[in-house]
């Protein structure tokens, strides 16, 4: 008996010390992975937290919230989470529906009867669910320039949303569109009294003491604990940004947060709609957010152990390693982040990062949803930045080479030929005035917009932004018999794909 007790012992103590993969990655591994990623993709800070079988694997914070001060992020620092508000708007509706408030099969049309789109098929057809599940036929981002950052009010958006002509299809198609996402979100204020940001708080953010959670963007700036946006786009430097000002957008992307907080979020939708054992939203509630209205693609990935992504109501939903996987990102300026939750395995991750040009807060969550999932080890950070870094380096090397052909060369007109108002019918004016040599875009649209042109030669100018964000860009003017007739003007990506004609109002009624 004696002989057999040491035996069990030796026995156990040669299979206790055994870990999954996922504790490795998690207790030994974490921290060197995501210190090494930082430096790889220049991130100044990053946030995280891993919530498993209803506890708390990892939280905490790397880097710094400021570069200058050095002050450090932890799981209290703030981030704009951006796009990560749309599951909260989609589940307070749902929510609306199961109370009876509403049904998310209702017309627009019913709680705005002036609303009008680009199709009046569409306007008339066009419900909740529809806008929250980015059906309108719109292409990604568009009406963003125009939207983002801008100085319209929620219902003046709204009044803009029938100059988007589609580049799609309406409900055979993806186009993902925030001006859609307010739409729906305004429908709250018309069935509950309660301003979107305010029933928000009320519903979701104070029942799970999400206590440093705000809903509103306004003020960002000022609060305790917050991190600086920056981004390496374009010049390759890290440049702090402006904080975006996005509440006109609010239900599509306004909350401010940490990881502390959302990782309360992940329980809630990880125990059916409880939280610390009480019930704040019925099941069936997460299970209409959860339905996939949206095929985005049913083609096997080749990089990932996935086959199909679709979307819900505020939230993508893939496989992964033969199981369901539910997730969305966020981008503002100088901010990308993520939420995911792995029902089946009740895992959640939300990652935090304040350099809005990098792919590592994407990284960082496949690593670790390969940990918990038995995928075989791939080094998830390595893989992306093979890709990443030529193009990077590409387009550093592009904006040198522009920047370097700025060398006072003569325009082809008279530079107060260019000056003046143009417009575009959907942003509305903008005027270009003289400033020295150069000339200067003031956007009337926004506050506090700027941009410079330099002449460069050919008959192009250099279109530099005052807010690094917007981008930098080649430009020319289309002229006719030695007028200025139009130019387009462009913005990051990030921000809206289209290119913006703008014509110049002294030819705008000859119809050039």
């Amino acid at each position: 008996m004696k002989k057999l007790f040491v035996v069990l012992l030796a026995w156990f103590s040669f299979v206790a010390p055994i870990k999954t993969q996922a504790q490795n990655f998690i207790t030994d591994s974490l921290d060197n992975y995501v210190r090494q990623g930082m430096k790889d993709w220049n991130l100044p800070g990053l946030a995280i937290a891993i919530v498993k079988d209803g506890k708390i694997m990892a939280m905490k914070g790397y880097g710094v919230r400021d570069i200058k001060t050095k002050e450090p992020v932890d799981e209290n620092t703030l981030f704009l989470i951006a796009s990560n508000s749309k599951l909260f708007t989609a589940t307070a509706l749902a929510q609306l529906d199961y109370d009876k408030k509403l049904s998310l099969n209702d017309k627009i049309t019913k709680y705005f009867p002036d609303y009008k789109l680009y199709d009046a098929n569409t306007t008339a057809l066009v419900t909740i669910k529809d806008m929250l599940s980015h059906h309108l036929g719109t292409g990604t981002f568009q009406g963003d320039f125009t939207f983002w950052n801008g100085n319209l009010s929620r219902q003046q958006i709204m009044g803009k949303m029938k100059l988007l002509k589609p580049a799609q299809q309406f409900r055979q198609s993806f186009g993902y569109c925030n001006s859609c996402f307010l739409t729906a979100g305004e429908v709250i204020p018309k069935v509950t009294g309660k301003a979107w940001e305010t029933y928000i708080q009320d519903s979701l953010l104070t029942p799970l003491g999400m206590v440093n959670t705000y809903t509103l963007g306004k003020g960002a700036a000022q609060r305790k604990d917050v991190a600086k946006p920056y981004s390496t786009v374009f010049t390759g430097k890290l440049s702090e940004l402006p904080y975006d000002l996005v509440d006109n957008l609010a239900p599509a992307g306004s909350l401010v947060s940490n990881v502390k907080d959302l990782s309360k979020w992940l329980m809630l939708q990880l125990d059916s709609g409880r939280y610390m054992g009480k019930r704040i939203l019925p099941w069936s509630v997460l299970q209409k957010t959860r339905e996939m209205n949206t095929v985005i693609s049913s083609t096997k990935s080749s990089v990932y152990p996935s086959h199909y992504t679709g979307y819900g109501l505020g939230v993508f939903q893939r496989d992964y390693n033969g199981r369901q996987i539910f997730y969305h990102t966020g981008g503002a300026d100088g901010f990308v982040t993520n939420t995911c939750f792995v029902p089946e395995e009740k895992l959640g991750i939300v990652i935090l990062t304040n350099n809005d040009n990098q792919e590592f807060f994407e990284a960082l969550r496949y690593q670790i949803l390969d940990a918990y999932l038995d995928v075989p080890y791939v080094n998830r950070s390595k893989q992306a930045l093979q890709a990443f870094t030529p193009q990077f380096n590409a387009s550093v090397a592009k904006v040198k080479a522009m920047q370097a052909r700025v060398k006072g060369n003569t325009p082809t007109l008279p530079i107060s030929k260019y000056t003046g108002t143009y417009i575009n019918e959907l942003y509305g004016p903008i005027s270009i005035t003289q400033a020295g040599k150069d000339l200067q875009v003031n956007f009337n649209g926004h506050a506090t917009l700027k941009a410079k042109l330099q002449y460069m030669d050919n008959g192009e100018w250099l279109l530099t932004y005052n807010n690094p964000a917007f981008g930098i860009f080649p430009l020319e003017f289309k002229t006719n018999q030695n007028k200025v007739v139009s130019t387009f003007i462009k913005v990051n990506d990030f921000i809206d794909y289209d290119p913006y004609l703008f014509i110049k109002v002294d030819d705008k009624k000859a119809g050039v």
